[in-house]
């Protein structure tokens, strides 16, 4: 595994960039979310969370996330395109260990992949997670989820050997864990 590379600031060309979410950008992170859980995420997650998603709901708690985060390293960040949010990341602090990060979801609007937008975001992640002295940045992934793995894997992350197994109410979501380090020291560290 190969460290991540150097990454720009948060910026972009005038029509698409990553910056970080606003309040006012809640609902279209909660859009995202619905629309892309609902066509790449069908056959991974319960029905039950699709069939009673509640877009009031998760805006809510999306708008709570960008205006009282728990700490100032738990952030929300859009990519946006022609002024349109066509994706977001999450990311937080791991509590027992102030080098590391965890990258909570990551995803784009399936219409606006292969654009660029979800390495922009992860590079953003990358850059303030540096800016904060973190070292490794780390995120589960369905064990199902091919795509986002090899987008992952091409950016330089790799499996760390460890496994969780969430309970749906339905059929249990196993989980797999990816990281990266930040500082070059790759996957030996």
């Amino acid at each position: 595994m190969t460290s991540l590379p150097p990454f720009p600031r948060l910026t972009g060309s005038a029509d698409v960039s990553v910056r970080p979410a606003r309040p006012g950008d809640a609902p279209a992170i909660a859009r995202v979310q619905a629309t892309t859980w609902r066509t790449a995420y069908r056959a991974v997650l319960p029905a039950a969370v699709l069939d009673q998603w509640d877009d009031d709901a998760v805006t809510a708690s999306w708008r709570e996330a960008i205006t009282a985060p728990p700490t100032p390293r738990h952030r929300v960040l859009v990519a946006v395109e022609r002024d349109q949010v066509v994706g977001f990341a999450a990311v937080a602090p791991v509590a027992d260990d102030p080098e590391a990060a965890e990258l909570g979801p990551l995803l784009v609007e399936p219409r606006w992949g292969r654009r660029g937008h979800g390495s922009r975001l992860l590079a953003a992640v990358a850059d303030l997670a540096a800016g904060d002295g973190v070292q490794r940045i780390q995120m589960w992934l369905p064990e199902s989820d091919r795509v986002s793995a090899g987008f992952l894997e091409s950016a330089g992350w790799a499996a760390d050997g460890w496994a969780r197994t969430l309970e749906t109410g339905d059929a249990p979501l196993r989980e797999l864990r990816r990281y990266t380090t930040i500082d070059g020291t790759g996957a030996d560290r």
